[in-house]
């Protein structure tokens, strides 16, 4: 028996039939099942649990949004740009050389420590970093923290 030389497939390439036929055979959606994810839950089943067993069903928890809390948040550099305006205003008093300042009422949950204080400052708010915490304590001044953390 003569050994063939080349791979048999290398004959089919450059017409698009591969010696199936043009009608039906090997052709259209039908060769694979249906189109797209068809057939996932039905006659694909056993290749779905083989190669995506996570596909179907639900994973995790999701948070209810009505419980979510989003806060504004400040930095300590943008705090620094406010205080002067905030005093003016009214918004913001002194007690003895602090500047206090509720931001809670401004409108912001949470306090973050990018950049640096030019005042003493006692500041009102819902959280805040552990870095903002000590860089207004070396300062001198305070924070006070309204939720439970």
């Amino acid at each position: 028996m003569v050994v063939r030389r080349g791979k048999k497939s290398r004959k089919y390439r450059g017409y698009r039939t591969h010696g199936y036929g043009s009608i039906g055979q090997h052709r259209k959606s039908g060769s694979r099942g249906g189109r797209g994810a068809v057939g996932f839950h039905k006659h694909k089943w056993s290749w779905t649990l083989k190669y995506f067993p996570d596909w179907y069903g639900k994973h995790g928890f999701t948070s209810p949004w009505s419980l979510k809390r989003k806060y504004d948040v400040i930095n300590l550099d943008q705090l620094n740009e406010l205080i002067g305006k905030l005093v003016r205003e009214g918004k913001a008093t002194y007690e003895g050389d602090k500047v206090v300042i509720d931001l809670q009422s401004l409108g912001y949950g949470k306090l973050l420590s990018r950049g640096y204080l030019n005042y003493k400052v006692k500041v009102y708010v819902y959280s805040a970093s552990e870095s903002a915490i000590e860089k207004i304590k070396e300062l001198g001044g305070e924070v006070v923290l309204t939720m439970k953390r």
